[in-house]
């Protein structure tokens, strides 16, 4: 399988402009340096009927919110999206053409969770105000439209990590009932290197293994969560009981290989489980809609099978 043809454009873009160099660089002014840079781009952002900014008092202060609504009707089902950034870059604004499109796409409500960011705030700071805001929605959402009986998580890449590991924490820490999860090439695990797509896409393919290796040090107090369930899901001791679940991966890769692996776990424990895989495509596609085209046939996908598992539950319940 072949390069997208919209994703060679984008990657040549990204190298005319010149790449971040993250080694001995502070990450709070790398941080600033990628936000412009996403920013300049001017990705397209969708129309809604309402989007509403709010906070909420998390564990260590107000976590902001970004609320997108699809239209005027009540009850809407609700999707939680973390975002990617490796847990240190990016934030609501950064986020907006992801977040709109998939409101606009699934019609449902998308909660946009401003979690704190490494390494001013290390692990589990993120995975707390991701739990957190789950649970703000069960309580709140409903005086903003939304259904507080039917959540989604969702997230991107170091949001899929966070997505994944705020369900474990729901199945053991009392809930609320999820009820299902779309993991978007997320991280599932720390580094491996001898995972096929780690090796084969270390470099040139927008994430490279050395922007891996960084991200991990900004977030982690300390080798030893690296095996810690809450930093690396596959690594939990159970993995039964969790909420039906999409994983969409993406061929160009170098996580291709944690979303599989981790879908693939998933269903070994009994858990309803698709895979969603897009081989021409690279890391972090789903955060350009209108830049590169298969987006939006990806963000109908996702919104099929949210459409198809609501279906499905009504009927359960009706029954």
């Amino acid at each position: 399988m072949k390069l997208d043809r919209d994703a060679q454009a984008f990657l040549t873009a990204m190298a005319v402009a010149g790449k971040t160099d993250l080694k001995g660089v502070d990450p709070v002014i790398a941080r600033e340096q990628v936000q412009r840079s996403y920013m300049r781009m001017k990705i397209r952002v969708a129309t809604v009927e309402k989007v509403q900014n709010i906070a909420f008092n998390g564990p260590e202060g107000n976590i902001p919110l970004r609320i997108y609504t699809p239209g005027q009707c009540q009850q809407y089902p609700v999707i939680l999206f973390f975002h990617g950034g490796g847990w240190v870059f990016y934030d609501l604004d950064a986020y907006d053409p992801l977040c709109s499109h998939l409101c606009q796409t699934s019609e449902c409500m998308v909660v946009s969770v401003g979690y704190r960011l490494a390494p001013e705030h290390k692990f589990p700071a993120a995975t707390d105000d991701a739990l957190a805001a789950v649970r703000w929605a069960s309580t709140h959402i409903g005086e903003y439209g939304g259904d507080p009986d039917t959540l989604f998580m969702a997230g991107d890449s170091a949001g899929g990590n966070l997505a994944a590991v705020t369900a474990l924490r729901l199945r053991d820490e009392g809930g609320p009932a999820i009820t299902g999860q779309v993991l978007i090439y997320p991280v599932t695990d720390y580094i491996e290197p001898e995972k096929p797509s780690l090796q084969q896409f270390a470099d040139g393919y927008s994430l490279t293994s050395e922007a891996l290796y960084w991200f991990w040090d900004q977030y982690l107090v300390n080798n030893a969560d690296r095996n810690h369930p809450w930093v690396a899901p596959v690594k939990a001791p159970n993995l039964a009981g969790l909420p039906p679940t999409l994983v969409v991966t993406a061929g160009f890769d170098p996580l291709r290989d944690d979303g599989t692996l981790y879908a693939e776990l998933l269903k070994q424990r009994g858990n309803l489980v698709k895979l969603l895989h897009y081989p021409s495509m690279i890391h972090g596609f789903m955060s350009f809609p209108g830049f590169i085209k298969k987006t939006a046939l990806a963000l109908e996908d996702i919104s099929l099978w949210i459409r198809e598992l609501l279906k499905a539950d009504k009927q359960y319940k009706d029954f």
